[in-house]
């Protein structure tokens, strides 16, 4: 005699039910990680997403009142777009436009390049130790302070006993002579970022899978061929992806470079005024804040339309690319 089967049993041994998962679900089994991630995000919080707020500076007369802020931001006088107009129709404008966009043009371009070249010499050496000492020589810089490295450009670049003035036995006021700073800015804000980027490339070489290169070994390809038709295109998605960041911050402009390293000189002030460098001035010297404001507004929101059709530029054209 056959036993009669249920065909609802057989369903729900086939398709037991998912166990309900919801935001205090995750909550609880992902307890340990969220705590590890609260102080970043109390951060993020209080220095990022809260400020957000008094963007509206960038569009009043602002004026501190002994009430405090908010009181102050309440009873400034509503200007409208005056404080874009005035930073637009300064003469500086198209000067730090300019400059901002250059350098910054410049560093991706080196860092990109460069960053790949020492990360794919680095993937071929076989000396582990020799690797660790050349990463930690080139990351070393990234983590020097903007005042430490301006000093030691001085030592170098110092008019009266500067070590490059005695070498080339010549008498040059470096600190008076824009022609020779775009060189020097780009020579060190690269040397300065190109450690961390190169380890980045390096990680995802040495994450290529080793058999591309052994079958490409059997198929007669050289280590030129291997590095051109395997390593590079493994790159290229990080490649882009950092292009993209890239270009997101092509406004802003590293302000310790470009105000502490060349001593903030006066007479470099056309090669080395930028954005960042033109708002701190502006609201040291004239205490204007809602003008510093403005230009501040105006460098934020131009990245974040750069970065997101740059985004939707690589998207159409390699979504897998794509930031997001």
């Amino acid at each position: 005699m056959e036993n009669d089967v249920n065909p609802e049993e057989i369903k729900k041994v086939s398709h037991p039910k998912k166990p309900k998962e919801g935001f205090f679900y995750n909550v609880f089994h992902n307890g340990p990680f969220l705590l590890f991630a609260l102080p970043g995000a109390i951060w993020m919080i209080f220095f990022f997403y809260i400020p957000v707020f008094a963007n509206v500076v960038a569009f009043k007369e602002f004026h501190f009142s002994p009430d405090g802020f908010l009181a102050s931001l309440m009873q400034s006088k509503w200007v409208g777009f005056e404080n874009f107009k005035f930073l637009f129709t300064s003469d500086a404008a198209w000067l730090i436009t300019k400059n901002t966009l250059l350098y910054n043009l410049g560093f991706i371009s080196l860092n990109l390049i460069i960053s790949v070249f020492f990360a794919i010499i680095m993937s071929e050496l076989r000396h582990k130790r020799l690797v660790k000492v050349y990463q930690t020589s080139m990351l070393l810089p990234y983590f020097l302070s903007w005042v430490i490295i301006g000093y030691f450009v001085m030592a170098f670049l110092n008019p009266d006993k500067g070590l490059l003035n005695m070498m080339l036995h010549t008498d040059i006021n470096w600190y008076a002579e824009p022609k020779y700073w775009p060189f020097i800015l780009l020579f060190i804000g690269t040397w300065k970022g190109i450690g961390y980027n190169s380890i980045l490339y390096f990680a995802t070489v040495m994450g290529i899978d080793p058999t591309y290169y052994e079958a490409a070994t059997v198929d007669g390809a050289n280590k030129w061929q291997q590095i051109k038709n395997i390593t590079i295109p493994q790159l290229v998605p990080l490649m882009t992806l950092m292009s993209i960041l890239a270009v997101g911050n092509i406004f802003r402009a590293d302000f310790g470079l470009f105000y502490q390293v060349p001593q903030n000189s006066g007479a470099l002030y056309n090669v080395t005024s930028v954005l960042d460098t033109y708002i701190f001035n502006g609201l040291t010297s004239t205490g204007d804040i809602g003008m510093s404001s403005a230009a501040s507004l105006y460098q934020s929101v131009v990245g974040c339309v750069l970065l997101v059709s740059t985004n939707a530029l690589v998207r159409k054209l390699d979504g897998e690319s794509a930031l997001f």
